[in-house]
């Protein structure tokens, strides 16, 4: 196997050029040093992410190389930054997620949601998406597909054996309840600043740059009712228009109850993670009601910790850290890659110097600029991964928001809600490639289907971070 693609390859060389390019070709007089090291850093971090030349995790460490050395950003400002307390709230969220797969909690979850919305078909599809989303909220896209996928191929695969429904219809329910698994997952985790890396990265670039720190349950008023809105939208054209299929006649599949028999009762240590995972939740809710100040952080930190003190029944604790292999290091070494180049940003007013650049959109309406900016981004993640558009064009919607002399929330959370969005491809997003996997659906199923979704999403976003948002973040 080549280890260097043509792509790769391309980007491989590329990377430095583009950083020559911008060092050589900005003017001192137009842009100083330091900001110009920056954005040539930022430049080439970029082709690095989006070519995927060296593996991405790797390439997040380049400003920890380039920033200090070339006296764009001095160093404990650069490494500052992969030590964010957001990074430290997300990794709070994935040891809490690593305990719920590990003990089998998400299966119960799934099937329980599953059990109570109903056996038929567009039931089973909704149930599908509900129980999905939910987990999307509080474990990783990729991690909630995975789980979700063999309970979305056990159902299809029972409607076929016990003939409930044949031929066209079979095939239109298979599309539809994989392809609810891959967009609840991306749709869920729009809800919650642990859902969704894009959220966080809103989260730390808005306190970072901007000094304005967002709140878990801030961003949960206005992400919850977007995702609710958007698997709304997702249920009618899947179940109502894009795969309608017939009820099923004759025996409802039993799948379900066969399952949750299988799981038995539930055991100490799933009792011991829905607690902790419970307590975390209610304290990221509602600790504007507690007699002292605890960041979002710190809850996150305090269940993982916990669940390294509960001892199980099997002579271990809930988590040893043996079950920290898992932990998706290299996502979070990519969060602090991002945040350094938005530190560097905003120390060397970069951002300033951008939005002067973006003043030829000053005639241009400010809901225009959303609409364009929303559409650009969402199909953008189509072909490049959520974290690394968010972490390049985040900072420059702070600067698209002085020249349009507004509030930069707005262009912010939108280009944070488009950059989880992409739902034409299979190399999109972890979920959609999960559900390509089963070799029940085609690339033209998925483009088809995922195009008139984007076209949605656009105007769900745009609506959602021009009316709504204001009211929340007020």
């Amino acid at each position: 196997m080549r280890v260097y693609t043509t792509t790769k390859l391309t980007g491989l060389l590329l990377g430095p050029i583009s950083f020559l390019l911008i060092l050589g070709l900005i003017p001192e007089a137009e842009l100083a040093y330091a900001p110009r090291i920056v954005l040539a850093v930022t430049a080439w971090t970029a082709v690095w992410w989006i070519t995927e030349a060296v593996p991405i995790p790797a390439a997040s460490l380049l400003p920890v190389i380039l920033l200090p050395t070339l006296g764009g950003l001095d160093m404990e400002t650069t490494a500052k930054a992969y030590g964010d307390p957001i990074v430290f709230m997300y990794m709070g969220g994935f040891i809490i997620a690593i305990a719920i797969e590990k003990w089998n909690l998400h299966k119960r979850m799934a099937l329980h949601i599953l059990k109570r919305i109903g056996a038929e078909s567009h039931r089973i599809v909704l149930g599908v998406m509900a129980a999905t989303a939910f987990l999307s909220m509080w474990i990783s896209n990729a991690a909630t597909a995975l789980m979700m996928l063999p309970v979305a191929l056990a159902v299809i695969k029972e409607v076929q054996e016990k003939e409930i429904l044949k031929g066209e219809s079979l095939q239109k329910f298979s599309k539809s309840i994989l392809l609810a698994v891959a967009y609840a997952a991306s749709i869920g985790g729009l809800a919650t600043l642990v859902g969704s890396v894009p959220n966080a990265v809103f989260a730390a670039m808005s306190k970072q740059m901007l000094n304005h720190e967002i709140m878990f349950f801030e961003w949960f008023l206005f992400g919850f009712p977007v995702s609710i809105l958007f698997l709304a939208i997702l249920y009618v054209y899947l179940t109502k228009i894009k795969f309608k299929v017939s009820a099923f006649q004759g025996k409802k599949p039993d799948f379900i109850d066969h399952d949750l028999k299988a799981l038995g009762a539930m055991t100490r240590e799933e009792k011991s993670v829905f607690t902790v995972f419970l307590l975390t939740a209610c304290l990221w809710m509602f600790k504007f009601i507690l007699p002292f100040q605890i960041s979002d952080t710190s809850i996150a930190i305090f269940g993982a910790v916990l669940l390294f003190l509960i001892p199980s029944t099997k002579d271990e604790r809930i988590l040893e850290w043996k079950d920290m292999q898992s932990l998706p290091w290299g996502l979070l070494l990519l969060f602090g890659g991002g945040l350094s180049l938005a530190a560097g940003f905003s120390a060397t007013n970069l951002t300033a110097w951008i939005g002067g650049k973006l003043k030829l959109l000053e005639g241009h309406p400010y809901l225009f600029v959303l609409i364009i900016l929303t559409a650009a981004i969402l199909f953008m993640t189509e072909i490049m991964s959520n974290t690394a558009v968010a972490n390049m064009v985040i900072p420059m919607t702070i600067g698209l928001g002085a020249a349009l002399q507004v509030e930069p929330y707005g262009l912010m959370a939108a280009a944070a809600l488009a950059s989880s969005c992409a739902f034409m491809l299979p190399i999109s997003t972890p979920p959609n490639a999960a559900v390509f996997s089963s070799n029940l659906l085609t690339i033209k199923d998925m483009v088809r289907a995922g195009f008139w979704l984007n076209i949605a999403g656009v105007f769900l976003i745009v609506i959602s971070a021009y009316f709504w948002l204001p009211a929340v973040f007020q």
